[in-house]
């Protein structure tokens, strides 16, 4: 079954199982839960009647909303299987919430969910974009608004999720390059800061915790552009190391307001990503927006992390905590 198919199978049974859906969560821990950010900043931008929020899983299961019950859908992600994760899928379910497990690993949350969904690891090249995990809570999102208030560009939604894996492709052979030369001028930084808005701001931030911090044990503190000039720009000198991601979409110019200041007072070790470079522009201008995470975060993910670690000598398959402690 295609997986756009299966989505729309899938939402309108929970919508079933839900009555009246006035309420989604979507629930997920680390790079599952920034995951998210793509499908809960579309719903929050066209959905009129459901109320969307993102939670990160201990959060949820130690204080969960009010609103939790019968007529909330909640998504929850784990590739694993992790135990917050999965105690977040047994809080959801016992207050009575339709839940949609995204699974890649069979896990107590495969067992605990009423609907299931498959994807593909985005740290896999042969991966396809639309099946990555992002994508599906993407896709779930629109499906949930278009069936329970209808969403004009459904069509155009479509069309772009047939076309990402051909622009991620593209982009990776544009980028691999110029992701060498960065790694090799920040192969040394004890500290790079990632930035970006709006509908990148969820890439921005897995680039930070995810690749940068966890699997490279570099501090990396995530910045949004609306909010580097209300205090985080007064650490900016001529040495820091600044990741700009320039979205494509309404935010775009905080992200080109954050560019010339960083430009001008910043020094060679400022970088910028263009969405419009990873092939953004070929996408309907009714729906890019929306796919800002899904072209930024594998690139992000599989070229630029890579190159960086590859620079500076460090496995990024290997952790000092993660796995390794009781925690």
């Amino acid at each position: 079954m295609e997986i756009l198919d299966q989505v729309h199978e899938v939402v309108a049974n929970a919508a079933k199982g839900a009555g009246t859906v006035r309420h989604v969560v979507w629930v997920a821990a680390g790079g599952s839960n920034g995951g998210f950010y793509p499908a809960h900043y579309f719903m929050t931008h066209e959905a009129k009647t459901v109320s969307s929020q993102m939670f990160t899983s201990n959060e949820f299961v130690m204080a969960p909303p009010a609103y939790l019950g019968p007529d909330t859908v909640a998504v929850i992600c784990s590739m694993r299987g992790t135990p917050e994760t999965c105690k977040a899928a047994q809080v959801a379910k016992d207050h009575g919430a339709a839940t949609i497990g995204l699974y890649v690993q069979e896990s107590l949350l495969t067992q605990t969910c009423d609907q299931l969904i498959a994807y593909e690891s985005i740290a896999l090249d042969e991966s396809r974009t639309e099946r990555v995990n992002s994508s599906v809570g993407l896709a779930l999102a629109m499906e949930l608004v278009d069936q329970t208030e209808g969403y004009a560009h459904m069509a155009e939604a479509k069309r772009a999720f047939a076309q990402v894996d051909g622009l991620y492709r593209k982009a990776v052979e544009r980028t691999t390059p110029l992701a060498a030369d960065w790694a090799k001028q920040n192969k040394d930084e004890r500290v790079i800061y990632v930035m970006g808005s709006g509908p990148a701001y969820g890439s921005a931030y897995i680039f930070s915790i995810c690749n940068i911090e966890e699997m490279l044990q570099i501090a990396s503190p995530t910045i949004n552009s609306c909010e580097f000039f209300h205090g985080p720009f007064e650490i900016l000198t001529k040495q820091t190391s600044v990741f700009q991601l320039l979205s494509v979409g309404r935010t775009r110019a905080a992200d080109e307001r954050a560019v010339r200041f960083l430009q001008r007072y910043g020094g060679e070790k400022v970088y910028v990503l263009d969405g419009l470079d990873l092939g953004l522009g070929e996408l309907d201008a009714n729906v890019a927006e929306y796919f800002n995470h899904v072209l930024f975060s594998p690139v992000l993910n599989n070229v630029y992390m890579r190159a960086l670690s590859a620079q500076t000598g460090k496995d990024y398959n290997t952790r000092t905590y993660m796995w390794q402690v009781e925690y």
